[in-house]
């Protein structure tokens, strides 16, 4: 009976180890892209028309250039959006100019700029719009799709929406996203994460 005991422990064991192994090597092979949602200078840059203020400054550059240092060692893959607007864009009814194409405004912060990775230009919220972003989201077909950048209420909330209508698996980590409306950054990941189903990690 010792014997039997004995046996069905080490089995036991064995079979828990093997289904560890397992999910290491799910995780170790699932496709994952991360999209870096307007880090430009004309957000994040002091002066700028649009400038999201020197407390998303300091909080989402550093956050969100540790996020990618991690997902990039995890095997992610990089895709930058940039705000890119025509000098009579309609969208500036709305806004003052900003991001106009070839200005600087229109750059990556150059905390972010050396990354290398795909470049989606858009010129609305969502990256969706007008863009070859679901091109390359078809190509790569990725399993888990994590979102950040600024602004969480705007261009964030969006792309994100349009991930979750195409079904993606969306994750959001909250201290790698902003704007320059708090209240309206809480609103956007509580309806993120009731309303799309995002995983919000806070």
């Amino acid at each position: 009976m010792e014997r039997l005991l004995l046996v069905s422990f080490i089995l036991v064991g064995w079979l828990r180890g093997q289904t560890e192994a397992t999910q290491r090597e799910e995780v170790k092979g699932m496709k994952e892209v991360l999209i870096i949602v307007d880090m430009q200078r004309g957000f994040l840059e002091p002066g700028r028309p649009l400038y999201c203020g020197d407390a998303v400054r300091e909080k989402v550059i550093p956050n969100v250039k540790e996020l990618i240092e991690q997902k990039l060692k995890e095997g992610a893959i990089l895709i930058f959006t940039q705000d890119s607007h025509k000098p009579d864009d309609l969208e500036f009814k709305m806004w003052p100019p900003h991001c106009i194409e070839g200005t600087e405004e229109e750059e990556i912060v150059p905390e972010l700029a050396g990354y290398k990775g795909y470049r989606v230009k858009k010129r609305r919220y969502s990256a969706f719009f007008n863009t070859n972003l679901e091109e390359i989201l078809n190509e790569i077909k990725p399993d888990k799709v994590t979102v950040c950048g600024v602004c969480t209420d705007i261009c964030v909330l969006y792309t994100v929406a349009d991930l979750r209508n195409r079904d993606y698996p969306v994750e959001v980590y909250e201290k790698c996203v902003a704007s320059f409306d708090p209240e309206a950054h809480e609103w956007a990941l509580k309806h993120m994460e009731k309303i799309l189903g995002v995983k919000v990690i806070r």
